[in-house]
Parts: structure tokens; C-alpha cells; sequence
């Protein structure tokens, strides 16, 4: 049953070596009871998405082989890219289906963590619903500093982590967890000045922005967003990286419409926006919902309006089939319940 197994998206340090990707991706292929949904590799950011689907234990042993290989084969010291990390397998969330499985996935996360730092000598911290503390819930607060300052961070009460007591140089830290469903979503920009998408990320993020004043901030156009601005070299032009935490309330739409209305204030425009990993229908056909302005229509026009006013094939094709997750799972769980 879908409502028993759970979704694993951990993100890897490492974007360029395509050989290296593709050979973890085999591994996670051959693992019994996981099915593999989706590889996003990115040039610029140096990072690559994994996102498979399973049952507690197929999902516990494929996390543990990914976290393995990218330990073995990525060297933090001399990583560079446009995302944030602090490891070579930064981060490993687990996400269920079903609420009742969300202690299931806490106790899983517990367990990755303790047998990659007996095992693998690679120092953990635990987040989302698995964090220990409150200042521990949110990723960006982890990452802070990013690997660079990860030694001197862990040197500190504050900074030490859940799992571990010494700074592997070579592999960094993992950060593991439990979340629910998030969107990670870029809108494309008509520029290269990166501050430009700083600025447009500003406005449009939760945490909002300083006021100037003082200490407060001016709040953000969008709830449940975390967001960004970098340039991409291998496409020649900006985007506003966001995470949005609550598709419910902030959808792709609402999130490509905030960036369009601040772009515009800029004299730029957005050029079509990029999916990272996959998307509910729900949020797919919520878009196409707000762009055809029709409640009730079917749901192939739904997507295809969405794909359409979202600009889902700019920079990369968006096949609905490969992408949003309940027509991915259709056709795995088949393959997984013949296995």
C-alpha cells in the first residue's frame, strides 16, 4: 500500500561527474524494495537529487549505500558550487506518506545517523521532525556558515552535533530528518546580476528582509518559503531558488507570480520556471487551476496549463509522466508489487 512506504530525496555534493552519479543511481536501482523516481543533476549548483520510494527497511538500507558511496567518492575540501552544503552526502530527508508513518521515519532518521557515524566516521545532525532542538528544525539554520565553517561550528556547544565528535574533513557532515512533501522550485530571470535575484529573493521569502531600521525585518510576500538568488554560467542567466515548505497555502503559481511582480519593479522579466525533483498533482493542477481560472475542468488541461503559464520546459523538459509523483508511483508500485 502507498500509504506504507515513503519517499527518500537526498541531495549529494556532487553535480559534474555524470559517470559517478548514474553509478550511485545503479545502486539505488538494485536495491530490493526500492524504486528509483527521479535524478536531478546540477552543473552549477554541483549537486545532484535522488528520489526513491519504498518501505521503511528498502529505503533505511538504499540511504545508508547512497550516504556510503558519496563518503567514499566526493572530497568537501575542494568542492565548489552555487548551493549551500556542509557534507558530501549533505542531506538525506525522509518524507511519509501517510502521518502515521512520521514516528516510523523519526526512528529510521535516528538510526541512518547512529550507523553512519559508527560506520562511516561522518558526524550527523538531525532536523525537521527529528530535530533535537528547536534551533535545529529548519536546514538553512544547520547549514549556516556551510562546510567551511563546519569545524569551528562543531568546536562550540551550540554547533555540536547530534551524532559525533570529530570534523571529517573529507566528507563534511550529513543532515538527516523528517519532513513532509516541499517544492523546490526555480524562476528563471532575463539576467546575469546575481544581486538582482538576491533582491528579488528578499522580497519574496518568508524571513522577508531587514527593514534598515534596526533589527526588524520587513516580512516577506509568500508564507512557508525559503529563498535565494544565483547564477547558473551553463544557461547564462539568474534565478530565485526557492523551497516552498506548504504547497497548500504557497503553490507554484503563487510562488511565479511574487517573482514576476518584483522582477518587473527591476525592469526584468522571468523566462519560465524548473521543477527539482517531483510534484503532487495537487500542486500541479492547483496552477493550472489559478492560470484557466475554471474550477472544474479535466485534469490533462489542468497540467498542461499549468506546464504552459509556469514555463515548466525552461531550461529543462518537463514530461508530467516522469514528474509528478502520483503518475510515477502508478506505474513503480505495480512494478515493486510484481517484484
Amino acid at each position: 500500500m502507498v500509504s506504507e512506504m515513503i519517499e527518500c530525496v537526498p541531495n549529494i555534493s556532487e553535480g559534474r561527474n555524470t559517470e559517478f552519479i548514474e553509478r550511485i543511481a545503479e545502486i539505488l536501482r538494485g536495491t530490493s524494495g526500492v524504486s528509483l523516481l527521479d535524478v536531478q543533476q546540477g552543473y552549477d549548483t554541483h549537486r545532484s537529487v535522488y528520489t526513491f520510494v519504498g518501505s521503511i527497511s528498502a529505503v533505511e538500507e538504499a540511504a545508508f549505500l547512497l550516504v556510503k558511496n558519496a563518503v567514499a567518492g566526493i572530497d568537501m575540501r575542494i568542492h565548489r558550487g552555487s548551493h549551500p552544503r556542509i557534507g558530501a552526502a549533505d542531506v538525506v530527508p525522509f518524507i511519509p506518506f501517510a502521518p502515521v508513518m512520521r514516528d516510523a521515519c523519526i526512528a529510521l532518521s535516528r538510526r541512518l545517523a547512529e550507523r553512519v557515524w559508527k560506520d562511516l566516521a561522518v558526524p550527523v545532525y538531525l532536523y525537521g521532525y527529528a530535530a533535537t532542538s528547536p534551533r535545529r528544525v529548519r536546514l538553512p539554520d544547520i547549514r549556516k556558515g556551510q562546510y567551511e565553517e563546519l569545524e569551528r561550528k562543531m568546536a562550540l556547544p551550540e554547533g555540536h552535533p547530534d551524532y559525533g565528535d570529530r570534523f571529517n574533513p573529507k566528507a563534511g557532515a550529513l543532515v538527516t530528518g523528517v519532513r513532509d512533501f516541499m517544492l523546490a522550485y526555480n524562476v528563471n530571470l532575463d539576467t546575469r546580476d546575481v544581486e538582482m535575484a538576491r533582491r528579488i529573493a528578499r522580497k519574496v521569502r518568508s524571513s522577508g528582509s531587514p527593514s534598515g531600521t534596526g533589527r526588524e525585518r520587513v516580512p516577506g510576500l509568500l508564507s512557508f518559503c525559503q529563498a535565494d538568488g544565483w547564477f547558473l554560467p551553463e544557461y547564462g542567466f539568474c534565478q530565485v531558488t526557492m523551497n516552498l515548505h506548504n504547497p497548500a497555502v504557497t503553490g507554484l503559481h503563487h510562488a511565479f507570480e511574487a517573482v514576476r511582480k518584483e522582477a518587473a519593479i527591476l525592469g526584468l522579466e522571468v523566462k519560465g520556471s524548473e521543477l527539482i525533483g517531483l510534484a503532487p498533482l495537487s500542486a500541479v493542477a492547483a496552477a493550472g487551476r489559478y492560470y484557466l481560472g475554471k474550477e472544474e475542468t479535466d485534469e490533462a488541461t489542468l497540467v498542461a496549463e499549468a506546464v504552459r503559464s509556469l514555463g515548466l520546459n525552461m531550461p529543462g523538459f518537463f514530461d508530467p509522466e516522469e514528474k509528478i509523483i502520483e503518475y510515477r508511483l502508478r506505474r513503480e508500485t505495480q512494478g515493486l508489487s510484481a517484484s
